[in-house]
């Protein structure tokens, strides 16, 4: 098996945790930085916007590693859609399709439903639910919350931080939750 074909096939847990979880140790090696992607917008507002709006009135040029890190992610991103995409199927546990199948998903091609995420579903009220206010949601809880469950299940629980570790039971049940008694009301919409 040659690095590239390593590199395309999914990663199991025991190789893709551990280098996750070196994030915590190399970012407070190299100077006390925090781990996690939300704060990133808040850089990126107040590099560009600088408006006299206290939120956004900082030094934000320490940050800039965090900028840096998250056009990594960006660049890394596009890379591997170009040059390592699996090109095997999806494979979604045949419980899950049959279930699925009951609210017309089928089409397991990419990493989120096309029958659910795509264009002409935006302006219905399946669409808009899924599409709007879950990304309203999530940017809302993120601020609310301080910070993305990057930040809190990643670094904070790995510094022993509280407000990380209730953070992150909030968004393991919230998940359960939506998963599990609001999502299957929206998708019989």
């Amino acid at each position: 098996m040659s690095i590239i074909d390593f590199v395309k096939q999914p990663w199991p847990w025991y190789v893709a945790g551990p280098l996750i979880g070196l994030t915590v140790p190399t970012l407070l090696l190299i100077g006390n930085k925090s781990f996690g992607i939300s704060s990133s917008l808040r850089h990126a507002c107040a590099a560009c916007f600088p408006a006299n709006i206290p939120f956004f009135k900082y030094e934000w040029k320490k940050e800039i590693w965090n900028l840096v890190f998250v056009l990594g992610i960006f660049i890394g991103g596009f890379l591997a859609m170009q040059f390592l995409e699996n090109p095997n199927a999806l494979v979604v546990n045949e419980k899950l399709a049959t279930y699925l199948s009951n609210f017309g998903i089928t089409d397991y091609s990419g990493l989120v439903p096309n029958q659910i995420f795509n264009w002409q579903n935006l302006l219905s009220l399946k669409g808009f639910l899924m599409m709007i206010v879950g990304g309203f949601l999530v940017g809302f809880g993120t601020r609310y919350g301080g910070g993305c469950t990057s930040g809190h299940a990643i670094m904070g629980l790995s510094t022993l931080q509280w407000p990380s570790l209730v953070a992150t039971c909030c968004f393991m049940l919230g998940g359960y939750f939506m998963a599990n008694f609001i999502l299957p009301f929206i998708l019989a919409l």
